[in-house]
Order: structure tokens, then C-alpha cells, then sequence
């Protein structure tokens, strides 16, 4: 099933306009050897305004050249994030300036905010190592206590101590991104094996309306060489950084997601990428972007349908909320506009685990989420019908006075029929005041200290750890100024 809202004519007249915005007004790039490539590529370049009109035939061999297929590993192997291949992945969220402090927190109603920290990296990471449906483990906190030439580099390496899984961080810049990689071959043990089974990726954001970021561009001519696929995600906001209709910021997105292809392409043909179609709506009451509301749900089925059209893997930004807590507003936002998207065929759907719009990094709300995952995937997953799944020998056999609760036909099917959840509740009234009358907030909670107290990730081994703190080493020598 795959639920769509864009017509081919529509999906073309989209497609059409976003061409003709890369002509006019065009792109502005900050990087000199990226605009040298895209004037020998054919495109119109003006080097005082930095910007690059593409033509449509550049985008067209970008779109054929670029890699429609890749896999993510952890240093497990067996733990992989596919795409391009019908799959569903979900990430918690790369990073957060602040984190919510969630102890001592009376029903779960946190509402405390203090910087993150390294040390957060490593309480997130373990918890995404320890929830199954989280495919790719995000460090959920961005430390204020690093500098930002360095940090991403910590950020990786305390990853990689604590999760088995492929891992999701902000990268900052070309110089740190060499250490990066670094720290990937050494975990890998190799270049070799890095470049095979890649970790993570970098995340190319264009900057709306139309422009890229210099170190955003400048990064990828580094993680390049290990062939690191690129998700392009512009963040274009309805009636702020984009008009004020959904036509036309879709077209806008479209078109920065393109530009952010053809850059891909430019520095190595073939390489692996996602279309980040990540548009929010703005609300003009708050002046600020809106995380779940029905446009997001509207926008991420017609990016899905945009990005697949192309034959690229898509990611999408549901499954999010504007809740603070993980209270009923929450599971009402992340569940609608997740299933819409799951529904549409995006290949990964985050960023996890956020409380409000980028307020914060939530370990409890990531908990909620991936009960939410559960449903959803439940009902994606739908159900036979056949001989033996109707039943029609034992509805004969039971008749009419008779139950089904004691059949063998019940018996085989109910485990494979029915989703039992871990949070939400089915009790009997009296049960539920007996166990505490919890409310789904504070099971939350409880299931986020269970699972930090009891899981054990598996830990690198001596020999690796030593080469990871030598690689560290010299990059804060570098780095750290």
C-alpha cells in the first residue's frame, strides 16, 4: 500500500518550476572550486554574486550519475540502515544544543533545560543501541563544552564506544571530516574496509532560499574519498524562507535539493546520495517553524513522491512533535505524521527523540517514538488472506455458542496477528490503579532508566580503543586552538 497525493502532471509541473528557479535566480555557492566546476560543467556562473545558474541538462546527468542504492553498518555488521531498496529506517536525532534534564521529574513533566555534553553522547547513544526499531543511532546531543572545529570528531569516536550500530552526527567542517574518517577506518580497520562499509554520512543542509553553506560543500570533498553518501535536506519554512504556499515551497525545495545533487556529482560522479525532502511550515503566531502539523504530513507524502520519482531514496522529517513532553499532543502529532509518511515509502524518517521544535534532546520522548514505530510498522506490515488464515473449518466447528478462545487455530495466529505494545495500556480499570495508574509519560520514563540501567553495549576492543585515542589525540592538537 503507498499513499501518494501528487499527480504525474503535478509531480512535472513541481519538477518544471524548480528548474526554471536554478536558471533564475539561480543558486548562490560560496566555494570557489565548486563554482569552477559548475562553470566547466556547462552552468552560468557569476563570480561576483557567488551564483551559479544551472541548466537543466547538468541536473539530468546529476540525477542519472548520482548512487540511487546504499547501506549504512554499524561496526556490527549485521546492524545496517539500507536504502533505496523498500526498507524503512528510523534515526534518533543527530544533535541538540540543550538537553532536557529528566531526573527527579514528578509524572514525567519535565521542564528543565541545561546545555549537552559529551557525556550526553554517550547516555543517547546507549539507549539507541538498546531500542531495536532505532536503526541509526543519533548522539541527540551537540556538547557546548567542545569546540566546534573538534567536536564532531569526540562526538564520533564516543559513538562508536557505545553502540554496534550505524551512527548519526553533525559533521562541521573539512578538517575535522579527515579525522572523522580516520576514526571510521581505525574502528573499520581500514580505509579500505570504511569506505566498504560506511558508518554514517554527512548531511548536506542548502540554506533557504537557495544557497549552500561554504563548509557544508567544503566537507564532502573530504568524506568523498571513502564514498560517504550524502542526504540533502533543505529546511525550507512555508511563508519565511519560502513562499507562503505549499506549491511553492515544495518547488523551492526541490530545486535546492537538486543543486545540492549536482554538487554531489560534481566532486565524484556515482556518488550515493538521499533527497532530504524536509520542508516545515511556519506559524505566524509563534515565529517559529511547525514540526507536525497537517502540512508536514501533506509535504513529506508529496516530497516521498517527488524524491521516488527520480528513483532516489528518500528522507523525511514525521514521527516529530511540538510537545515539549511526551504527553498526548505528542503521541497524536509524531503518530499521524509518521504513519502518512511510512505510508508514502520514505526510506527513513527522523529526526527522533526532539523535544518541541529543536527545544531540546528528550531520552523520553525517543522512548515514546519508538512505541509509535511499533504501531506504525504493525499496521504497514497488513495480513494474509488465504485457507487458513479465514478459518472458515474452525467458525464451523465453533458454531454459534461456542468461543475461540481455546482453538488451535487461535492459538497459532493471535502472536503473528496482534501487536502487543510495551508502554501503552490495555488494563483492566482496577489493574491499572493496582499497578499505579501510570500515566504513558511516566512508563516512558521507567522504560528509559530500565533500559540505561540493564544494557550493556558491546565495547571495542583494547587494541582499537588505544588507536582511537591516539587519533583523538592529534586532533585536538590540530583542531583545538
Amino acid at each position: 500500500m503507498e499513499l501518494t497525493i501528487l499527480s504525474r502532471s503535478q509531480i512535472a509541473k513541481l519538477h518544471d518550476a524548480a528548474l526554471s528557479l536554478l536558471l533564475s535566480p539561480g543558486v548562490r555557492i560560496p566555494h570557489a572550486e565548486m563554482r569552477a566546476r559548475f562553470k566547466a560543467a556547462g552552468a552560468e556562473v557569476d563570480a561576483d554574486s557567488e551564483v551559479v545558474r544551472i541548466p537543466e541538462a547538468l541536473v539530468m546527468a546529476s540525477l542519472d550519475s548520482a548512487g540511487k542504492a546504499f547501506t549504512l553498518y554499524g561496526r556490527d555488521r549485521a546492524h545496517q540502515a539500507r536504502y533505496g531498496v523498500g526498507e524503512r529506517n528510523y534515526n534518533s536525532i543527530a544533535g541538540e544544543a540543550s538537553w532536557v534534564i529528566e531526573e527527579n521529574c514528578p509524572g514525567g513533566r519535565c521542564t528543565q533545560r541545561r546545555y549537552a555534553t559529551l557525556a550526553d553522547v554517550a547516555t543517547a547513544t546507549r539507549l539507541g543501541d538498546a531500542l531495536p526499531r532505532i536503526t541509526l543511532v543519533g548522539a541527540m546531543a551537540d556538547p557546548q563544552e567542545l569546540p566546534p572545529s573538534y567536536r564532531c570528531v569526540a562526538v564520533a569516536a564516543e559513538q562508536l564506544k557505545h553502540t554496534t550500530k550505524p551512527i548519526h552526527f553533525w559533521f562541521s567542517g573539512r578538517a575535522s571530516a579527515r579525522y572523522v574518517l580516520e576514526v571510521m577506518a581505525v574502528v573499520s580497520g581500514s580505509e579500505e574496509a570504511a569506505t566498504q562499509y560506511p558508518l554514517a554520512y554527512p548531511f548536506l543542509e542548502p540554506i533557504s532560499p537557495l544557497k549552500f553553506p561554504h563548509d557544508g560543500i567544503d566537507l564532502l570533498f573530504e568524506t568523498a574519498r571513502f564514498s560517504l553518501p550524502v542526504p540533502i535536506g533543505p529546511m525550507a519554512q512555508v511563508g519565511a524562507t519560502a513562499p507562503g504556499t505549499l506549491a511553492g515551497t515544495l518547488a523551492q525545495e526541490h530545486a535546492e535539493i537538486l543543486a545540492g545533487i549536482c554538487i554531489t556529482q560534481l566532486i565524484k560522479p556515482g556518488l550515493p546520495v538521499c533527497y532530504g525532502g524536509i520542508p516545515h511550515a511556519f506559524d505566524m503566531r509563534t515565529t517559529q517553524l511547525i514540526f507536525a502539523g497537517p502540512e508536514q504530513a501533506l509535504m513529506a507524502i508529496a516530497m516521498t513522491q517527488m524524491g521516488k520519482h527520480f528513483g532516489l531514496p528518500v528522507y523525511i522529517n514525521v514521527g516529530l512533535t511540538d510537545s515539549k513532553l511526551p504527553d498526548a499532543q505528542a503521541g497524536l502529532e509524531a503518530g499521524i505524521t509518521l504513519a502518512c509518511g511510512a505510508l508514502a515509502g520514505a526510506d527513513i524518517f527522523g529526526h527522533l527523540g526532539i523535544a518541541g521544535v529543536d527545544q531540546a534532546s528528550s531520552l523520553t520522548m525517543l522512548v515514546l517514538q519508538h512505541e509509535i514505530i511499533g504501531y506504525v510498522e504493525r499496521m504497514l506490515r497488513g495480513f494474509d488472506i488465504d485457507d487458513e488464515t479465514l478459518g472458515l473449518d474452525v467458525v464451523r466447528s465453533v458454531g454459534h455458542d461456542g468461543t475461540f478462545l481455546d482453538t488451535m487455530h487461535t492459538v497459532r495466529h493471535f502472536r503473528q496477528e496482534l501487536w502487543f505494545p510495551q508502554l501503552l495500556d490495555r488494563a483492566y480499570w482496577a489493574n491499572w490503579v493496582d499497578e499505579g495508574a501510570t500515566t504513558m509519560q511516566e512508563r516512558c520514563a521507567e522504560m528509559k532508566d530500565r533500559l540505561l540501567r540493564d544494557h550493556k553495549p558491546v565495547p571495542l576492543d583494547d587494541d582499537t580503543q588505544r588507536e582511537l585515542e591516539k587519533v583523538l589525540a592529534a586532533a585536538r592538537r590540530e583542531l583545538v586552538r
